[in-house]
């Protein structure tokens, strides 16, 4: 294998060490959910064939939703899609009379990014795009680039906010041109939902609305039309934590969201939305709970339940809900293995454990902490590169002095689904040497 930059090394595995899913250099560590990450690429390809997508990625706290999410994401990139993701908390949720729709919609739109700025912040780039499009569409047919730009964004009026949509993409038009800065910037704003008043936006671009709560998805499926005309393949939307719409006190609160959720689920698989995909992350009580999660809104339950045929070890990837299965005991194997490799910075020469070392690390997890090594890989992964750190900065300490000490905290929230206590010799059986 080829070197790893340091960059990216430091990048991956400060991130693991912190418990967080790392931003660049996924590809370094991935290994397994081979089936759930082609059931996603069959979404990218629906949606940048001018179709819609819903994923509900359902898994226990720490199990690796974010992880996935975030591969999802770089791939939507390279299929040339533009994806925007946003973690939900009590400030952003999908559906509020408070500013919180607005604060996400917010989010979504600095987070929004392209393979050419993976790292958010295009979308004055995207709008930049289209208009230089439509500058050498409008100096073809002889008119000007103000109206080549509402010739190509007529179609958008038929939506919610859309005549104002194509206002303000003129707007920044003309600051391009005639080098005003702050009227590019007030176009932005308004394009980042940043207004809170119509007065401001009427006093600094002339249209008579904004993005506000009531607008964020209607703004959403807006905002998808106008990427793909800008020559992009669909907008995809990552949002994680959906558990915080669970944990919502107030029932009626609730409700709304999970209304908000049913709307676009509906939308999805009606295609009533085009080049718009969203993949949510939420864990297996915020959606099986009768009394306060997705299964309390009957609506939503009947179409998000599971495949009754689904048992025995058979699985459907075909619905709405993707659920992550857990990684094998070979799959983890593989996974401290990359990061080993990570941590060396892709130098087998600088390696801190041979392969016996990490058999025996996990066969330790499994036996000195039973079935929690099973529950998430976060906690284990923590464990073990806290190992490699203590190698890496004490030449004098081994791996088997340090193996008799080491503690892995319990993920708290965690589970367990995956493998009873007691079937730990069983599934460590391959890994005999």
């Amino acid at each position: 294998m080829s070197t790893i930059r340091p960059k990216d090394r430091d990048a991956v595995i400060q991130s693991l060490r912190a418990g967080v899913v790392p931003r660049m250099g996924q590809h370094l560590i991935q290994v397994g959910r081979a089936s759930e990450i082609e059931t996603l690429l069959r979404d990218i390809e629906r949606i940048s064939d001018g179709g819609s997508g819903f994923r509900l990625v359902i898994g226990e706290y720490g199990a690796g939703k974010s992880f996935f999410l975030n591969m999802v994401r770089a791939v939507a990139m390279e299929k040339k899609l533009v994806v925007a993701n946003a973690d939900l908390n009590p400030d952003r949720r999908l559906h509020a009379s408070g500013g919180q729709a607005r604060s996400l919609y917010a989010e979504l739109m600095r987070s929004i990014a392209t393979r050419t700025k993976p790292e958010g912040g295009a979308l004055a780039g995207i709008v930049e795009k289209f208009i230089s499009t439509a500058k050498i569409e409008g100096k073809a047919a002889g008119v000007s680039t103000e109206v080549a730009i509402h010739q190509k964004l007529e179609q958008l009026t038929e939506l919610v906010n859309g005549y104002d949509f194509a206002e303000v993409i003129a707007a920044y038009c003309r600051g391009a041109e005639e080098g005003r800065e702050q009227l590019k910037s007030d176009a932005v704003r308004w394009l980042r939902g940043e207004f809170s008043t119509k007065t401001d936006a009427r006093q600094a671009l002339g249209v008579r609305s904004i993005v506000d709560d009531a607008a964020f998805y209607d703004q959403l499926k807006l905002m998808a039309r106008f990427i793909c005309l800008a020559g992009y393949s669909g907008l995809v939307i990552c949002l994680d934590e959906l558990v915080n719409l669970y944990k919502l006190a107030n029932t009626q609160a609730r409700n709304a969201n999970y209304e908000q959720i049913l709307r676009i689920l509906n939308d999805s698989l009606q295609g009533n939305s085009v080049g718009l995909g969203f993949v949510l992350g939420g864990t297996p009580e915020f959606l099986l709970d009768t009394r306060r999660g997705l299964y309390s809104y009957p609506a939503l339950q009947s179409r998000l339940a599971q495949n009754t045929f689904a048992t025995d070890g058979l699985v459907d990837f075909s619905g709405p809900v993707v659920r992550l299965s857990s990684l094998t005991p070979e799959d983890f194997y593989v996974l401290l293995q990359k990061i080993r490799h990570v941590y060396a910075g892709g130098d087998s020469a600088k390696y801190l454990v041979p392969d016996q070392g990490i058999f025996s690390f996990m066969e330790h997890c499994a036996k000195r902490i039973g079935d929690t090594y099973f529950r998430t890989p976060r906690t284990t992964i923590t464990a073990f590169i806290n190992l490699l750190a203590i190698l890496d900065q004490n030449p004098d300490a081994t791996w088997q002095e340090r193996l008799g000490g080491i503690e892995v905290q319990e993920d708290t929230g965690a589970v367990s689904d995956q493998l009873m206590p007691g079937d730990e010799d069983e599934a460590f059986a391959s890994f005999k040497m």
